[in-house]
């Protein structure tokens, strides 16, 4: 096994640094104030309508960070959320957990603070 390029270590110190300090951090094409994909605008929308505050990480802004993303979690698309460190998916399966009202539920069973209530 070969050793990581030095840039793709930062970059994948950088995600895991940003993962730990934020309870809730959306990989996402374009800002949760211009979403720049359809499928960023869905998952913003979800999280929202559910009152949850999170990091936004513009992956349009680094390709560094673009195709880091994609490494790190062994997931071939964005957007990509994570909640308290855990790769949770793409906006499909997002979706679906709101829809059956499990990411509401995984928000309050993680005691992350938010301003829907079920």
């Amino acid at each position: 096994m070969t050793a990581a390029h030095p840039d793709q270590q930062k970059v994948h110190d950088w995600i895991a640094k940003t993962i730990a300090n934020n309870d809730v951090v959306l990989f996402m094409k374009g800002t949760a104030m211009g979403p720049q994909c359809g499928f960023s605008a869905q998952v913003a929308q979800m999280l929202a309508h559910l009152g949850v505050p999170y990091k936004d990480v513009n992956v349009l802004d680094d390709m560094g960070i673009r195709d880091g993303i994609k490494a790190f979690s062994n997931w071939p698309t964005i957007p990509q959320l994570y909640v308290k460190g855990e790769f949770i998916g793409g906006c499909d399966i997002v979706r679906e957990m709101f829809q059956a009202g499990e990411l509401h539920a995984l928000i309050h069973d993680k005691g992350i603070a938010h301003t829907a209530h079920a």
